[in-house]
């Protein structure tokens, strides 16, 4: 069995309103992501992870659409290592391997995520990714360049990030225990020393952060 949790509890700070609700080629933003794993064959259970403020707008959604496999909205916590620690606490027992995916990357294609988890089930771990193309230069605090980062071998990591769900409850485990905080779930593996697998994604898979992005977004939908 395949869980997937999807992380919907940011507050859209940077956006300037409720990004995960606004319209994306008429439908919001959250629909198509959670559409997306609802429609991945290899995807058994979906938990969603949200704000309060979100909390009701999920439910109605879930209501209107009928998903068959959302089986958990709840609550998120401060930060998102607590929001994804909470996702973990009420997957099925049965579950072995969980895709986290951001609520924010909705143009996540269900071959893709099919393609992440036959990964993981090899490796154990393995995320979306693809290789910066790019040219990258160091900054100072002036925002002047300060040095040249040679991009040979530097990947952008994206989600979904798949892994046995006992190597990730014993990474959180430990990210816990030690009060530090990850930005993803790569990073909390990556400290229990076990390697993770890069899934090339050969489709655009942009995070939502800023009100341009929905306009580029909608120029990428099928």
């Amino acid at each position: 069995m395949n869980s997937a949790i999807i992380v919907a509890a940011g507050s859209s700070q940077r956006m300037g309103f409720d990004k995960l609700l606004a319209p994306l080629g008429g439908w919001p933003v959250i629909k198509r992501t959670i559409d997306a794993f609802e429609n991945c064959p290899d995807i058994h259970e979906i938990i969603v992870i949200t704000s309060d403020e979100r909390l009701k707008a999920i439910e109605r959604l879930e209501h209107e659409e009928c998903y068959q496999k959302l089986t958990h909205i709840i609550h998120g916590g401060a930060e998102r290592h607590q929001s994804v620690w909470n996702g973990l606490k009420d997957l099925n027992p049965a579950s072995q391997y969980v895709a986290v995916h951001d609520g924010a990357r909705p143009l996540i294609t269900p071959e893709h995520i099919s393609r992440c988890i036959e990964a993981a089930k090899i490796h154990r771990a393995a995320a979306s990714a693809h290789p910066i193309t790019d040219t990258v230069k160091r900054a100072n605090d002036s925002q002047q360049v300060s040095a040249p980062v040679d991009r040979d071998g530097l990947w952008a990591m994206e989600t979904p990030q798949v892994f046995e769900v006992s190597l990730l409850v014993e990474a959180y485990k430990k990210i816990l225990d030690s009060a530090d905080a990850v930005t993803d779930e790569v990073s909390a593996v990556e400290q229990l020393g076990h390697p993770i697998q890069l899934v090339p994604n050969p489709t655009p898979n942009p995070k939502i952060t800023y009100p341009e992005d929905l306009a580029t977004a909608e120029k990428l939908l099928p």
